[in-house]
């Protein structure tokens, strides 16, 4: 099964130029769903995973999925202020700004190998937050898996660079 027929194009979405890389459509057809997660865990299953972190939201869909799949705990890296108990937060930027993730700070054990998931890899900002809370709080960082790569942004370039092993399912040109 071709995953990328799956996925919706939306063009000039949020903005003028960019085409819009909608996993719903993904999402909403149970056997791609099913064989995306399944593609996830061929992806890793030689790495040592003792967790699975999911980046606010979608990457919640895809590492909840990948963790019951994995039978592994799964964290989340939240969008600042949704964590009710204490927190550790890093700030990165956006391209009209900045924002910020989070993470419990008891969400694992010092010593832990994480893989960090979301949908879609671009510039790398948010990525790049997830993996620097999971080390500030002792974790070790296993890789960062995506459903989607736009290369043309170099985010999995960055992450790279920082020595973080990133691999995709997919890449779709452009932005």
């Amino acid at each position: 099964m071709d995953l990328k027929k799956h996925i919706r194009t939306v063009p000039n979405f949020p903005n003028d130029g960019v085409m819009f890389r909608d996993i719903t459509t993904l999402f909403n057809n149970a056997s791609a769903f099913e064989k995306t997660v399944s593609d996830f865990e061929d992806l890793w299953h030689a790495e040592k995973v003792e967790a699975i972190a999911g980046i606010d939201a979608r990457g919640f869909i895809i590492g909840g999925a990948l963790a019951l799949q994995m039978k592994l705990p799964f964290v989340v890296l939240r969008k600042k202020g949704k964590l009710p108990y204490r927190t550790v937060s890093e700030e990165y930027d956006l391209e009209y700004g900045k924002a910020s993730l989070e993470i419990h700070n008891d969400a694992i054990s010092k010593g832990t190998s994480v893989l960090v998931v979301d949908d879609l890899i671009a510039t790398g900002g948010t990525a790049i937050a997830g993996v620097n809370l999971i080390k500030t709080i002792g974790g070790n960082i296993v890789g960062c898996g995506f459903i989607i790569d736009l290369p043309d942004l170099g985010g999995a370039k960055k992450l790279e660079g920082l020595g973080v092993k990133v691999k995709s399912l997919m890449a779709f040109e452009g932005e």
